[in-house]
């Protein structure tokens, strides 16, 4: 039987590159988007490019606890054993926590940090019972460093930060391995039909392959965090 990866926020940038990594390295994969239409199409895209493996869809936004509450029970019906979760489903909306419409906070802590936080805690105890697994929180460069138009969107990165360190020393216990992922400015949808050159940016394809790379160690060690940055510097 294929390993099993979960990665919440597929259909799109990081979330499909990383299932188009785990899925030629012959994982199975469940994901979850808000969107039906999109999840098929990814299933066949995907299915049709990496033969044998079978990539499970549920429609679910995940910014909704009782989403999350659905998506992690239907996971939990494979009866899969998990070897890979990735936290990646996240949101920007630019602005200033000044002049930012009413809401705005609530909407990127939903999204950025209660998805992960929810997920982690409907599936981590498969891991715990096998003293075996990885997850890896997508953060952000955001996590550590202000930017100017980033309002509540950095604040709920920095949070998840946190949230990702106080999980990694958790896990200890258990043998299970933490890394947190923070990107820079990756050319994803978010950032279509801005006035920068695409090849500012860097590619979702990258933060896949580190991904992988850091899943490959041995298990003695961990990468505790990934940052990665365009070679020119952030946006």
């Amino acid at each position: 039987m294929h390993n099993f990866a979960v990665i919440s926020g597929g259909t799109k940038g990081i979330g499909r590159s990383l299932i188009e990594k785990f899925a030629e390295k012959k994982f199975d994969i469940v994901t979850c988007a808000r969107t039906e239409k999109d999840l098929n199409k990814l299933k066949d895209q995907i299915e049709k490019a990496f033969t044998g493996i079978t990539l499970y869809i549920f429609r679910a936004d995940l910014s909704k606890k009782q989403d999350i509450n659905k998506f992690s029970k239907y996971i939990l019906s494979l009866n899969r054993p998990i070897d890979v979760l990735i936290n990646n489903t996240g949101l920007f909306i630019p602005g200033q926590i000044h002049n930012e419409p009413e809401g705005t906070l609530e909407k990127m802590i939903e999204t950025n940090l209660y998805s992960a936080y929810y997920l982690t805690r409907g599936l981590i105890d498969i891991m715990i019972q096998r003293k075996k697994g990885y997850i890896f929180n997508i953060c952000s460069t955001a996590s550590i460093i202000a930017y100017t138009n980033g309002g509540s969107y950095g604040i709920s990165k920095f949070a998840m930060l946190g949230m990702s360190k106080v999980l990694r020393e958790e896990m200890k216990a258990y043998n299970i391995r933490v890394t947190s992922v923070l990107p820079g400015a990756t050319y994803t949808a978010s950032w279509q039909g801005v006035d920068i050159p695409q090849e500012r940016f860097m590619k979702s394809e990258d933060v896949a392959q580190t991904v992988w790379t850091a899943y490959n160690l041995s298990p003695q060690s961990v990468v505790e965090e990934i940052l990665i940055r365009p070679l020119q510097g952030d946006l």
